[in-house]
């Protein structure tokens, strides 16, 4: 009965030891990765301002091969979206503002995880052939450590994909 007791109390501080230790972790993890296109930005901007092409060269467009993707009508500019309902998982992303000159953001609402809120900003290079891109997002993570220790790992798990879809966009923008 005591090697019980000691053992449930030891279960309790471990875990009070963890959450008090998580509460020093950020409740916010951010994902950003930048670039340079050798392309105008109004053609950048044809690419990610359009639903429909993020097909080509975002790699979470398509996040399951059986999905079925909805696309809102017209499929760019503010409170544009697509949805997708897969065996695998099921979401919608929205964009919430649009600008030719400067980018998009938009709302990434995926079942089962937190809300992702993201950006794909734009500036033409100083010389004004190329563009300048910065792709970020932003999750909140909460104050469960559980959620906090996936801030931890973010970086590792979206940033390759993330890599990978500028260097797509970036080929079809050049033609390449």
């Amino acid at each position: 009965m005591r090697f019980i007791k000691l053992l449930l109390i030891s279960v309790i501080i471990l875990g009070m030891v963890i959450f008090g230790l998580s509460l020093a972790f950020p409740s916010t993890a951010v994902v950003e990765r930048t670039g340079v296109i050798r392309a105008p930005i109004d053609t950048v901007y044809a690419h990610i301002s359009n639903l429909k092409a993020w097909d080509a060269w975002n790699p979470w467009t398509r996040p399951d091969t059986t999905a079925t993707l909805v696309y809102s009508d017209p499929p760019s500019g503010p409170g544009a979206w697509y949805s997708w309902d897969g065996q695998l998982n099921s979401g919608k992303l929205t964009v919430l503002d649009s600008d030719p000159a400067k980018g998009i953001h938009y709302l990434l609402d995926i079942k089962s995880v937190r809300p992702v809120k993201g950006g794909i900003e734009l500036k033409p290079t100083a010389d004004g052939k190329a563009t300048a891109i910065f792709w970020h997002m932003e999750i909140k993570l909460g104050m469960l450590p559980w959620w906090k220790l996936r801030g931890f790992v973010a970086d590792r798990v979206y940033g390759p994909a993330m890599n990978d879809g500028l260097t797509k966009l970036s080929r079809i923008c050049e033609g390449k």
